[in-house]
């Protein structure tokens, strides 16, 4: 059992204590040197985020998830290359230091995996006096925080713990117009401390899974390649977590019926909304010409090289 760590009673001071630790843990984990609210996932730490930041001109790129285009309505979106990287060219043009800008950028795209370049994205964003919020839910827990952000985002299920939990991270309190409730008034609602410190107990389990994902990727990439793939970005910095792969010919939707039937899960588009039949607006930002026959594919820590030879099998079967 636990207690409601807003409660004055023992319990609740001890739930507190705990809820605290666990900040102060999380904090350590991710090298942020700022606060932590935590929220019930990324989704709410974007409407909180994007919502309530004091800025006026709000510009999120055109590759973002949908919860943070959801978020940002009708805000002015960052051209991409076809790499999927934002065109700085692009950031500089529309930042208006006059009505302190802030800019949303994801740090890994979570349909491509594409890096963003976000040192260089907060250069331009800080010249014209503006704030950076940074959807670091794909790279949390694989890579580092970037620095540079004035806000970022994570999701603990997207680093091995559980679901319903995450965090808005935020270089200073002053950056948000409080809300009132919990989280020092800037979120309402009990914090849910075991989902909390499952989140932490993930992140101290540390990344050294990601070298052998990223050799697995790659050597998937490279079976796939003989077998008429295409590599969605192929040149651009990706994370080895995530690619997208054309198989020129056949359809997304076939591919993943066919793929189910044998028993390994992918996606069209980001696995969040993989089962809507829209063409993945991430695709089309990019320019890219056959979104319709791309899928996504995703290596976690308790992948194992049989399920990636069983993988490139199925495909060589679906191709024919």
């Amino acid at each position: 059992m636990w207690a409601n760590p807003s409660s004055p009673h023992a319990a609740g001071r001890a739930a507190r204590a705990a809820l605290e630790s666990a900040r102060a843990r999380l904090k350590a984990a991710l090298g942020w040197q700022g606060e932590v609210i935590f929220t019930s996932g990324a989704s709410e730490a974007l409407a909180l985020g994007i919502g309530r930041a004091k800025c006026g001109q709000v510009l999120v790129s055109a590759v973002e998830h949908d919860a943070a285009l959801r978020a940002a309505g009708d805000a002015q979106r960052l051209d991409v290359g076809a790499d999927g990287l934002v065109i700085l060219n692009s950031t500089k043009m529309h930042l208006d230091d006059t009505k302190r800008p802030l800019a949303v950028v994801q740090q890994v795209n979570s349909e491509t995996g594409v890096v963003q370049n976000i040192t260089e994205i907060s250069e331009a964003v800080h010249a014209a006096e503006g704030v950076l919020l940074c959807d670091a839910a794909q790279g949390a827990g694989k890579l580092d925080i970037p620095a540079e952000a004035d806000m970022a985002v994570l999701s603990a299920h997207k680093f091995g713990g559980p679901v319903g939990v995450g965090a808005l991270l935020v270089r200073d309190y002053a950056l948000l117009g409080p809300t009132g409730g919990q989280e020092r008034g800037y979120r309402g609602g009990t914090e849910s401390l075991p989902l909390v410190l499952g989140m932490v107990a993930a992140l101290d389990a540390g990344n050294a899974w990601l070298e052998n994902a990223s050799v697995m990727r790659e050597a998937l990439t490279a079976q796939l390649i003989e077998n008429g793939a295409e590599i969605v970005a192929g040149e651009a910095l990706r994370i080895p977590t995530i690619a997208a792969y054309r198989m020129p010919g056949k359809s997304s939707a076939a591919q993943l019926i066919r793929f189910d039937g044998a028993g390994i899960a992918v996606s069209a588009g980001s696995a969040c909304s993989s089962g809507s039949l829209k063409a993945s607006h991430v695709l089309t930002a990019m320019g890219y010409a056959h979104p319709g026959e791309v899928i996504r594919v995703s290596i976690g820590r308790e992948t194992t090289e049989a399920e990636i030879a069983r993988f490139v099998a199925v495909w060589k079967e679906i191709r024919g």
